[in-house]
């Protein structure tokens, strides 16, 4: 890893990938008003001195395969994005229809978007998605049981998994921390990862709501493939290769505007 001190620009570059998560280089050269190549080699620079990561036509911040980034930075990162995409999920959530929600900041602002539904049976390993739900008088909320992981409210382990083997939901809505290039998706934590597969194996569609930053970003541990996902939310079109792999595993993917 170089030493590298930014020019102003640059700089401006590494603040708009830590606000926004990852963006394209098309953005980038938009919003600092230059030419593509000269974006390019900014982003070889701050990639070479490891501020940065690359991926095919959009830098996003380096990540680690093995720990995710806080909770309360996550709640903040691409939220006019997770807004967005929770608009788009609940509009298509039938009233008086069955779901369950997992762990996930998205998952949370779907929750928020759900508050005018009627006649919802809402199962959940998220205390905050129970938290936000039980203000709505028209949602049975379940929460499953199990170890909670301070830090976001999370309920994974054995027992979680137990307790959603007893149900058979109409929709699962998961979110994710990583879609990679092979059409993995994957996550950090083994015992969350865990849970949502038992949620996958027990709903009759999966809707999975990944906002842009989760293309190409690695995780540790598999959770499942594009394969097992009916409908995939997000905020963007998906960056190659993404759309041909959407395609063949034939999820119908929603772009929220």
């Amino acid at each position: 890893m170089s030493a590298l001190t930014p020019n102003p620009r640059q700089a401006g570059v590494l603040d708009t990938v830590r606000e926004l998560g990852s963006v394209t280089v098309e953005a980038l050269a938009e919003r600092f008003g230059v030419t593509l190549q000269t974006v390019r080699r900014d982003v070889k620079l701050l990639s070479d001195a490891g501020l940065l990561a690359r991926f095919h036509g959009g830098v996003r911040l380096p990540a680690s395969t093995t720990e995710n980034i806080a909770y309360r930075q996550r709640q903040q990162l691409n939220d006019d994005a997770k807004r967005h995409i929770a608009r788009a999920v609940a509009a298509r959530v039938p009233e008086g229809c069955s779901l369950i929600l997992n762990i996930g900041t998205t998952t949370e602002a779907v929750a928020r978007e759900l508050l005018q539904h009627r006649g919802l049976r809402v199962i959940t390993n998220n205390l905050n998605v129970a938290a936000i739900l039980s203000g709505n008088p028209e949602c049975e909320v379940i929460v499953a049981g199990g170890v909670v992981r301070a830090r976001d409210r999370g309920i994974v382990g054995e027992a979680a998994v137990d307790f959603i083997r007893q149900f058979k939901v109409d929709i699962a809505l998961i979110g994710i921390s990583g879609i990679e290039p092979d059409g993995s998706l994957r996550d950090f934590d083994y015992r969350e990862v865990k849970v949502a597969q038992t949620i996958i194996e027990h709903a009759r569609e999966v809707w999975l709501a990944a906002d842009f930053s989760k293309f190409n970003r690695p995780a540790m541990v598999q959770l499942a493939t594009l394969a097992q996902i009916d409908r995939l939310f997000t905020d963007a079109p998906p960056p190659e290769p993404f759309p041909a792999l959407l395609q063949d595993a034939e999820v119908v993917c929603t772009v929220a505007a």
